[in-house]
């Protein structure tokens, strides 16, 4: 009984990471237990007394034995006597209450988890400390399923899934720690790691990853912005914290060694000149200006144009990603669902797109879903066996490209920690590098970016796809409770955002809903009589682009003029106008929601519309992308949708090596709308390689 009830609990609440935690109960979406409370279950049971008493330092304890949504792994007496013992202690009074307020913190989390919902690499909602524990399953002495913690300690497979009226107990053998350490000691102290360790201090990047969080920061200091999209009513809070972070991609020694003998490249100078010497051979032909500069030889691994520190730094990201699952759009898990949040994964692979600290790049992260393609391609080749699992640098689709990229292994090791206060770090089975095939043949590709992702804080201050997606908030009453029910929506201040600037406006990013007419379930508003400038993404090669937003048009939206580098360009974008408007094709559109009528048109009818509608400066939505009816499942597709389209911001040369900036500005007439509201929700960097077709029935990919 009691497990059929905690599938219950895991139907109707919202999906792991896209929890939001409440203080008080919700009768729609939170099964209650009769019995304890967790403080009483502590307090209840001679086997937790330590703990209880950690807690209690705490000063904790009242907050367990409050109505909410809480996992508390509670490690027994056994196990704490254990942690003493390896710190040299007798008993806990030789703890002090930070210590206390540390352990305590480490070992609950504001929602509720069965191990059933322990499926990914990491828990999916931050502890109390804000630090993500990682799971993954495993079995026990006796053979038993069971879910690990932080690599080592394990949850009891019979104590599992206590329930009680406030959340679930999970007894673990061992006290978890979580490492204060920054992201270049963790490197440091893996000795299976020690080639790129040597390469991350030889070239200085050590010291390029060091920052952990703004001191100054203080949201305090702010009030909540109240607002209008669409009919909703709604409520924003600025950010918690504004922390800065570090993704680390490694290759083990192993699979360095493995490469120099491939390659013929000699170790007799040391591992760390050979792995200069890859790095030649990789960035000569990417950079060939420099290779006569000074700073390219040997010596001078610290100049920002040696090919090793090139190497370095193109395998670190500039924010913090706790998790595989958090490198592609989050999977759904709900009801008839379970696919990336908002993407078709029988057609395209999910993928996101990502800077690295090696100025102007970026790295492509994909998950692999489709097996074979519409064209008949194999999508999987020698990798079938890793459906599911994310790569760097992927595109794959036999035989036009054969570009298999390095895998990201998600398993938990036992040790070293691969999470520091600062940044995390996965292992890869393969080089990763901007090569030339890379920038030529993987990234030369339609590249598609949430908003959530352009901005690296977004997802280090751990607010991408955070809420409660499956439940709405009451219309016409802002939700404004110091701990909203289904979660909060955010705005940034100026400054907060790097490489951003804007005036007389509101900049707010609304958090996902599952029945919005948005991509990933997420969008970003601007609000006011707005001046808004961000730089965007790098391209991989100098060439012709256009650059295109995605969007949900709406009577209460306004109108828009881009700026690219200074420049206009075009006419303004009107956020009121729908595809079958006179302003695009009119009565010619076909609108349907199931992509039945759409997908009847021959090759020859859609290419043609596509050509009429490029004309016309817009597309429209990729066939992939979708909202769903949580309950039924029932999937409703952007492309026949006339308020879901991609408009054409601009189309000009952009050149690689440089900074570029888009600038919006308000052209509406007044306060048009809900204060002339403007929604960004996707962005496409296009090269001419796939916009300008040519030839009788040619057309980009519609996905």
């Amino acid at each position: 009984m009691i497990k059929k009830l905690l599938y219950i609990v895991c139907a109707v609440c919202a999906i792991g990471g896209l929890q939001a935690c409440s203080d008080e109960p919700d009768s729609e979406n939170f099964y209650t237990f009769t019995g304890e409370m967790m403080s009483d279950y502590l307090r209840n049971r001679r086997q937790y007394s330590e703990f209880k008493t950690i807690v209690e330092r705490a000063n904790l304890m009242d907050l367990l034995a409050t109505y909410g949504h809480y996992t508390c792994f509670a490690p027994n007496n056994e196990a704490v006597a254990t942690y003493l013992q390896s710190k040299g202690l007798q008993s806990i009074t030789q703890l002090s209450d930070a210590d206390c307020d540390t352990i305590a913190r480490t070992h609950l989390a504001a929602n509720m988890y069965s191990t059933y919902e322990m499926d990914q690499d990491r828990l999916q909602t931050a502890n109390l400390l804000g630090r993500y524990l990682a799971t993954a399953q495993g079995l026990d002495a006796d053979g038993n399923a069971v879910v690990y913690l932080e690599g080592t300690a394990h949850i009891y497979y019979d104590l599992k899934n206590d329930s009680v009226e406030n959340g679930i107990v999970q007894p673990i053998d061992m006290v978890l720690e979580k490492s204060n350490s920054y992201i270049a000691d963790i490197l440091r102290d893996n000795p299976a790691i020690s080639i790129f360790y040597e390469a991350l201090t030889a070239t200085g990047v050590n010291e390029d990853i060091a920052l952990v969080e703004d001191p100054t920061w203080d949201p305090k200091a702010y009030q909540k912005y109240y607002y209008t999209s669409d009919f909703w009513k709604e409520v924003a809070w600025v950010p918690d914290t504004r922390k800065y972070g570090y993704t680390v991609f490694v290759e083990p020694d192993e699979v360095y060694l493995a490469k120099f003998r491939e390659l013929g490249i000699s170790t007799e100078g040391g591992t760390l000149r050979a792995l200069y010497d890859l790095a030649c051979s990789i960035y000569d032909r990417v950079y060939p200006e420099d290779t006569g500069a000074p700073g390219h030889s040997f010596q001078n691994l610290t100049d920002s144009v040696n090919p090793l520190k090139r190497f370095v730094q193109y395998h670190i990201l500039n924010r913090y990603v706790p998790g595989t699952s958090d490198l592609t759009p989050l999977v759904m898990n709900v009801g008839a669902t379970n696919e990336a949040f908002g993407i078709n994964t029988k057609v395209i692979n999910p993928v996101d797109w990502y800077q690295t600290l090696l100025p102007h790049t970026m790295i492509k992260v994909e998950q692999l879903t489709v097996d074979i393609d519409e064209d008949g391609n194999d999508c999987r080749g020698a990798d079938a066996d890793k459906v599911g699992e994310r790569f760097i640098n992927r595109r794959y689709a036999a035989p036009a490209y054969t570009e298999r990229g390095a895998l990201i292994n998600s398993v938990v090791e036992n040790s070293p920690t691969h999470d520091a206060i600062n940044g995390h770090y996965f292992y890869v089975d393969d080089i990763v590098a901007f090569s030339y095939d890379v920038r030529e043949t993987v990234q030369n590709m339609r590249i598609r970016m949430d908003f959530s992702t352009i901005f690296p804080e977004v997802m280090t201050n751990d607010m991408r796809l955070k809420g409660i997606p499956t439940a709405d908030d009451a219309s016409d009453t802002p939700d404004d409770a110091a701990v909203p029910k289904n979660g909060r929506n955010f705005y940034f201040p100026l400054g907060y955002l790097d490489g951003v600037t804007f005036t007389n406006c509101y900049v707010v990013m609304r958090r996902p809903h599952t029945n919005f007419w948005s991509w990933q379930g997420d969008e970003w508003n601007l609000f006011g009589d707005y001046d808004f400038t961000f730089r965007i993404p790098p391209v991989p090669k100098s060439g012709n682009y256009q650059l295109r937003l995605g969007f949900c048009a709406l009577p209460t939206r306004g109108v828009m003029q881009t700026y690219f580098d200074g420049v206009p360009q075009g006419i303004p974008l009107d956020m009121t106008k729908f595809l079958d408007s006179d302003l695009y094709i009119g009565d010619r559109y076909v609108t349907d929601e199931k992509l039945g009528d759409y997908n009847r048109k021959t090759a020859e009818e859609k290419a043609e519309e596509q050509k009429l509608m490029k004309n016309l400066g817009a597309y429209r939505a990729g066939r992939s992308t979708y909202h769903f009816n949580p309950n039924s499942g029932e999937q409703f597709f952007f492309t026949g949708n006339p308020r879901t389209y991609r408009r054409i911001l601009c189309q000009t040369y952009i050149d690689a090596n440089q900074d570029h900036y888009l600038r919006f500005r308000v052209a509406s007439d007044g306060k048009q709308g809900n204060n002339n509201e403007f929604m960004l929700d996707y962005f496409e960097i296009v090269p001419s390689s796939v916009y300008a077709v040519d030839g009788e029935g040619d057309m980009e990919d519609d996905l």
